[in-house]
C-alpha cells in the first residue's frame, strides 16, 4: 500500500464505526457463531472485526500501525494477506476481506485463495464485500491503489475457476463509502439491508467455499 493512505484516502472516519456496528447487528451476526474463529483479510482500520464477537479473532494487515488499533483479544498478524503460514490447518470458520482484492493483482488474488483452502474448517466460509464495477465505474479508480476491475459475474466466475464453490451473490449491498449521499444511523442502515430496493448500492457481497468443503 502506498506510503500514506492510511492518512488521506483511508483516513479516519467515526461514521465508518457505526456502519460496522449496524452491519455485525443486522447482518454479519447470523453467519457467526460464538465459538467460531473469524479472520479479517487486509483489516485496515480494525473496524470488522473489532465489532466481530466471537471465540477466536485474527486481523491480517500489511500497515505496521495497525495492532494498536484493535480491541484486546484480536490477533493481529502484520504481513501480506496471501502469507497466512501462521494460521493453522483447517481452524478459520469465517474468513472475511472489505474492499482488499480490487486492490491486488489476480495472481495475487489467486495465492489468497490456496493459502486460504489450508486453514478454513470443514464449515468455512469467504465472504468478499467490495466494489461492483458494474454499478461503480465512474469512481472505481478514484482510489489511486486499485489495480483489478471486478464485478460480481467475473469475481464469482474467479473463484469457481480457483476451486470454490459460490454460495452467494448480492450484486448490490452498500453504498460505495460512508461519504454518500445517505445518512449514517444503525436503524437506517438495518433498513438499508432488510429493503430490496438499495439506492446508490455499488458494494457486492459474495459468499464462497473450497469445493472440498461442500
Amino acid at each position: 500500500m502506498t506510503s500514506g493512505y492510511h492518512e488521506t484516502r483511508f483516513a479516519e472516519d467515526k461514521r465508518r464505526n457505526v456502519v460496522w456496528e449496524a452491519l455485525w447487528r443486522s447482518y454479519f451476526s447470523n453467519h457467526i457463531g460464538p465459538e467460531d474463529c473469524v479472520l479479517d483479510l487486509g483489516a485496515g482500520r480494525c473496524e470488522f472485526i473489532n465489532n466481530v464477537s466471537a471465540k477466536r479473532r485474527i486481523a491480517v494487515e500489511m500497515w505496521p500501525d495497525f495492532p494498536p488499533l484493535l480491541e484486546p483479544g484480536v490477533e493481529p498478524i502484520v504481513g501480506d494477506i496471501a502469507d497466512l503460514d501462521a494460521i493453522q490447518n483447517n481452524s478459520v470458520d469465517y474468513a472475511f476481506a472489505s474492499n482488499v482484492f480490487e486492490h491486488v493483482t489476480q495472481e495475487h488474488f489467486a495465492k489468497t485463495l490456496k493459502a486460504l483452502k489450508r486453514i478454513l474448517s470443514e464449515k468455512g466460509r469467504l465472504t468478499i464485500l467490495q466494489p461492483n464495477y458494474r454499478f461503480a465505474s465512474r469512481e472505481y479508480f478514484d482510489d489511486y491503489t486499485h489495480v483489478a476491475i471486478w464485478s460480481h459475474v467475473s469475481i464469482a466466475d474467479f473463484l469457481g475457476a480457483n476451486g470454490y464453490d459460490v454460495l452467494d451473490v448480492k450484486a448490490k449491498f452498500l453504498p460505495l463509502t460512508v461519504k454518500s449521499r445517505l445518512p449514517v444511523h444503525p436503524f437506517l442502515i438495518q433498513a438499508y439491508l432488510a429493503s430490496p430496493i438499495k439506492p446508490l448500492a455499488k458494494q457486492m457481497l459474495i459468499v464462497a467455499a473450497p469445493k472440498s468443503n461442500g
